[in-house]
């Protein structure tokens, strides 16, 4: 004699199309295109699914349908202000119509991500969204073949996987460093952390911009195997101090090291922005809040998480639409940080 398979203990779809006396594929409706249902039944729906604590299993929803609803979100960093800003972006275009994201955090390691993103596509995603286009080997090889629309984000580069959406770093990190030698300084140092290649990518245009105007000295470059942190920025400013005594400016690969460096000015009572200049990355919003005001580099964080979903909806509604890689930009936001000439 045949057993019944014994109960989790967990509602099930039909527990639900029962207490809210509708169907089964009803219920499924509502939980995959809500607009396509009556309100007054989507409502009663609604009310069973909260007042059962039910959750939907994507996993069996998968084998039924080769594929979840979930867009997958790979980033090297889940604490960054930087990076939140661009999952903002994403779910302001996700919770347009209840799109299922799934964040996952790389730290940074490309054997990291690799893991994750095996991880994700044996759940069948809807689509993939990962930061960078350093990618090992073998990822470049997994997601080449994968069977979902796939955006590569933050950044630009001549080969993207499929699609991608982001701004130059090199050419952001040389309109920086003309900016600090057009405001009149000419001994420009560069303060970075982690030595990630977009931090790399910076420092290279920074090199070139200033190469080019004969003000580079790569002993006023410094890089810090640690984590990006306000203490660091400090830290860091003492070092380059020691290194060239007459530094007078830094561009700081993030605005933490900036602000770092503005506390560590103060303390010391480097006048700013006559004696030393600062300039940040990204434009968090504490730089336009500190005294004196911080300038920064303007990045499209939240625009990025934006038209990164807005792609992937796109190719999910036409499989055939395609998408040249897509520059943002950056801007400027120049403060009294670096108002060395007017």
């Amino acid at each position: 004699m045949s057993r019944r398979p014994r109960s989790t203990g967990r509602p099930t779809i039909a527990d639900v199309a029962k207490a809210a006396n509708v169907s089964a594929i009803t219920v499924s409706r509502v939980l995959r295109t809500p607009d396509r249902v009556r309100k007054d039944t989507r409502e009663r729906v609604e009310a069973a699914i909260k007042a059962l604590d039910y959750l939907p299993d994507a996993a069996a929803s998968a084998l039924a349908s080769k594929r979840t609803d979930v867009i997958g979100v790979v980033l090297p960093s889940v604490t960054n202000a930087v990076f939140l800003d661009t999952l903002r972006g994403i779910y302001d275009v996700a919770e347009e119509d209840n799109t299922q994201v799934q964040i996952a955090n790389s730290r940074y390691s490309a054997e990291e991500e690799e893991r994750l993103l095996r991880i994700f596509l044996s759940q069948k995603p809807a689509g993939l969204i990962i930061t960078g286009i350093d990618q090992s080997n073998e990822t470049r090889e997994l997601l080449r073949t994968a069977p979902c629309p796939i955006v590569q984000i933050t950044e630009l580069g001549p080969d993207p996987i499929d699609m991608m959406v982001g701004f130059d770093h090199a050419a952001a990190g040389a309109h920086a460093a003309r900016h600090l030698a057009d405001q009149g300084y000419n001994r420009i140092g560069f303060l970075g952390a982690r030595q990630d290649p977009r931090s790399l990518r910076r420092q290279a245009g920074f090199h070139q911009a200033l190469e080019d105007i004969g003000l580079f000295d790569p002993s006023r470059v410094l890089f810090s195997t640690e984590r990006s942190s306000v203490r660091l920025g400090g830290t860091q400013l003492e070092e380059l101090l020691k290194a060239d005594p007459k530094a007078d400016a830094v561009l700081c690969n993030n605005d933490n090291l900036a602000l770092g460096v503005l506390f560590a000015c103060q303390r010391t009572g480097l006048d700013v922005p006559r004696r030393f200049g600062i300039c940040g990355f990204n434009d968090v919003e504490f730089m336009a809040a500190a005294n004196p005001k911080l300038t920064s580099v303007r990045t499209p964080r939240r625009a990025i998480g934006r038209r990164a979903m807005e792609m992937i909806k796109a190719r999910l509604k036409d499989p055939d639409i395609s998408f040249n890689s897509e520059d943002l930009g950056v801007t400027l936001s120049p403060r009294e940080s670096t108002a060395r000439t007017g």
